[in-house]
């Protein structure tokens, strides 16, 4: 009998690409709780239950790397983008908890627009995790990731000039600031990830 033994270090590419879908479908089940702000209760619910499960595999890749003699990229580069994608996760919570706390029931037209932005990061994000085998495509996937960034920043600047322009009472201005920055924070953690990567393809070209 012949038996196919998949060699440990391999094991980070699967950890880090179940943690970028965690990542994807919290960032999704924010657009839907957006969607359905009467029961955001329940949506931020499920979107806790993914960040568990993203703590969860954060911790096996740390527990793996101590572990593992022979790593595929460097053992700063494995601790960045666990840490960055856990960051992401940990921002999507505290967006979507929140829009609870706060009983917001219409989300202004800008943050819509910078959650958009993130989701669309994080697809790239997943794409960018995808490509770490084989290199074949990052170039794509960071650029794409960059763009989302460079539009979330643009969202952002003229959300923060909507909220001073006077049309806000100072309490919503305080809200949506804090959501706002919150929403930014992702989006600059996806633009760590692709700078990560940018660097990891570098070393393995």
């Amino acid at each position: 009998m012949t038996f196919q033994v998949i060699p440990r270090e391999l094991a980070f590419f699967d950890l880090f690409e179940r943690s970028a879908d965690g990542v994807e479908k919290g960032t999704a089940e924010l657009l839907v709780l957006l969607d359905d702000l009467p029961n955001a209760a329940r949506h931020a619910a499920r979107i806790t239950d993914i960040e568990h499960v993203g703590d969860d595999l954060t911790h096996e890749i740390l527990a793996l790397l101590h572990t593992t003699f022979v790593v595929p990229i460097d053992r700063h580069d494995i601790v960045h983008l666990a840490s960055s994608l856990d960051d992401i996760l940990d921002a999507v919570e505290a967006v979507a908890d929140l829009l609870v706390l706060h009983g917001i029931l219409e989300p202004i037209p800008q943050f819509r627009q910078q959650v958009a932005v993130l989701a669309r990061a994080t697809q790239a994000v997943g794409a960018a995790i995808r490509d770490l085998r084989t290199y074949h495509r990052i170039e794509r996937a960071t650029a794409d990731i960059k763009r989302q960034e460079r539009e979330g920043d643009w969202v952002y600047r003229r959300a923060v000039a909507a909220l001073y322009s006077g049309d806000y009472k100072a309490m919503d201005v305080l809200r949506w600031k804090d959501l706002l920055a919150q929403t930014e924070a992702a989006i600059d953690r996806c633009e760590d990830i692709a700078n990560t990567i940018e660097s990891v393809a570098l070393k393995h070209a």
